[in-house]
């Protein structure tokens, strides 16, 4: 699964991935700090889908979007209820 995001601003990667690491670890997966794209493979473990590292061209588009699905979501929610946070404050 190749990673085409391209985020707006690069030098927020480290602080996406400390959030992603953040959420995926409330929601009890177990996350490597300085690895927290890893959780995808125990996302996928868990639902059955054959994820291995390096290519993964034979992962339907179903597959793909269950894994990164919960990883995406999970972070919108969080984004959102911190901006909503911050708007409550002003």
């Amino acid at each position: 699964m190749a990673n085409r995001n391209k985020i707006l601003v690069p030098s927020a990667r480290d602080e996406l991935d400390k959030l992603k690491a953040r959420v995926m670890k409330e929601q009890g997966y177990n996350v490597d700090i300085n690895n927290p794209n890893d959780v995808k493979y125990e996302i996928a473990d868990e639902l059955n889908i054959p994820l291995n590292k390096g290519y993964n061209g034979k992962l339907t588009s179903e597959q793909a979007g269950k894994i990164g699905g919960p990883i995406g979501g999970n972070m919108v929610k969080e984004m959102i209820k911190m901006a909503q946070e911050q708007m409550m404050r002003k």
